[in-house]
């Protein structure tokens, strides 16, 4: 199947041209060539964009479905149980109306550490296909081999460990100590793994600083005197930071997940460290903890997208924050970007998001690998 997209502004993952055309060809963007498309598009008032990456979810039955509906082609999952993560994956591996997925699978944290509150008032998610029961932790340094070797017999993408003390939660949790931290992140660098830190406190993310972590999961919510530095040394060592702000505003709204005035304020906080870390010019990645509960798969990352542009990138910024960077910082040499031997992984919105951003919830068409899905 060849599909031309005609007279359309297109944003490739880092720059805007303005009434061009792309070719897709099977599954992948093509040069243009003399053969006639089976299917002509018109673009006229429209925008072609790279799928959407969110680059932080947590994957159950239905939510790559549901990501796709809005644009969003592929989901960097930061914690997803073997025996779902298995299913997730075959069912993207075989569909194409549902999002692709990458993911850490089992998180490294210590015993009785987040997670593990929240996974035992989920109970049984019998919903999810699951039953929500014990997972591996990580108690001593000397554990931290066998812990990476065992996520990668798993299939992981990247490893992500946990160092969250509870305190944003309005819990007193166990927290991986430091020298752990750092062994975990020995063995994952040893496996060639990319290490992702769920830390959100300044305090917590100047242990995997310390550690030497490739990114962080979040943003940090206490924003104060350690904020420069932190920021400073972030942008000297070339780590990434996924947003999250929506994830940020869910948790700060009443009767929602607000516990305390600190939770309540974490929004406001959260946007301020954002736009610091992007004026030191800290390559941020478009994330939003979407679950199946809050925030939501897919229509999350539209209004992520608003968040940062409020945190001071420009609406193309933003575009590029989950698109082409996500996609570079991940090693997703196929997909980020339009332009020819890459995924046909596409979205075709009404308006212009390089000038407003809410234009991208105006989603007229979605592909993903070539296969135009029903609206």
């Amino acid at each position: 199947m060849r599909t031309l997209i005609r007279d359309v502004d297109v944003f490739d993952g880092e720059h805007t041209t303005r009434r061009t055309s792309v070719l897709i060809d099977g599954d992948r963007i093509a040069t243009h060539d003399d053969r006639p498309a089976d299917v002509v598009v018109d673009g006229t008032g429209k925008t072609l964009l790279p799928g959407l990456i969110d680059a932080h979810t947590h994957v159950f039955d239905g939510s790559l479905a549901q990501a796709l509906t809005f644009g969003v082609t592929t989901e960097l999952d930061m914690f997803c149980l073997p025996a779902n993560l298995a299913r997730q994956r075959a069912s993207a591996a075989e569909r194409d109306d549902m999002a692709d997925i990458r993911s850490a699978g089992m998180l490294a944290t210590a015993p009785g550490g987040h997670p593990s509150q929240l996974m035992a008032a989920l109970g049984d998610a019998a919903a999810f296909g699951d039953a929500v029961g014990a997972f591996d932790t990580v108690a001593t340094a000397d554990q931290a081999r066998a812990f990476v070797d065992a996520r990668l017999a798993e299939g992981i993408d990247y490893l992500k460990v946990v160092i969250d003390d509870g305190m944003v939660h309005g819990a007193d949790l166990p927290v991986l100590a430091p020298d752990v931290v750092a062994a975990l992140v020995d063995a994952a660098h040893a496996n060639g793994l990319t290490v992702i830190a769920h830390a959100i406190t300044s305090a917590e993310v100047e242990v995997a600083l310390n550690a030497g972590v490739d990114g962080l999961a979040h943003v940090w919510i206490d924003p104060g005197p350690r904020t420069p530095e932190l920021v400073a040394r972030i942008a000297a060592h070339g780590l990434f930071v996924v947003s999250t702000l929506a994830y940020f505003e869910v948790i700060g709204q009443p009767g929602v997940g607000a516990v305390d005035h600190a939770a309540a304020d974490s929004a406001i906080h959260a946007v301020h460290t954002a736009r610091a870390l992007h004026r030191a010019g800290v390559p941020l990645l478009a994330g939003t903890d979407a679950t199946p509960f809050a925030p939501a798969h897919g229509a999350a990352m539209h209004r992520e997208l608003v968040l940062l542009t409020e945190a001071g990138l420009s609406t193309e910024e933003a575009l590029t924050a989950a698109t082409s960077v996500p996609a570079r910082h991940f090693g997703l040499t196929d997909r980020g970007r339009i332009a020819p031997g890459l995924r046909a992984d596409l979205v075709l919105v009404d308006g212009d998001p390089t000038r407003d951003i809410t234009a991208i919830g105006a989603i007229v068409d979605v592909w993903r690998r070539g296969v135009r899905q029903a609206r």
